[in-house]
């Protein structure tokens, strides 16, 4: 199954078109049908669901555990990525509440 891409457009609803995965099963843990949708019952939901996404896109990027582990320690304690992290949640949950309508 392929992954939907936003293609958006000034002042215009985003549109989507298929791409196919780069990635084969079994070359990356990750790589499992884990997200089956983006409908969530309550904001409180869709936000947990933003982090999740948020923190599998960073294992996706860098699968390797043990560098992760080494790295935190320079982004835990920088205002600088802290604010990026944050930022990368809210995109991901601006992305969950127009897919839920905005919970109206």
């Amino acid at each position: 199954m392929g992954t939907l891409i936003a293609n958006p457009t000034r002042c215009a609803a985003p549109t989507y078109r298929r791409e196919e995965p780069t990635h084969t099963k079994g070359a990356n843990s990750m790589a499992d049908d884990w997200l089956t949708t983006l409908i969530t019952a309550t904001p409180q939901e869709g936000f947990e669901l933003a982090i999740t996404l948020s923190r599998r896109g960073v294992k996706y990027t860098q699968p390797d555990t043990d560098v992760l582990h080494q790295l935190r320690p320079d982004y835990a304690n920088s205002a600088d990525s802290l604010t990026a992290a944050s930022q990368v949640v809210a995109t991901n949950f601006q992305t969950v509440a127009a897919a839920n309508n905005y919970w109206r």
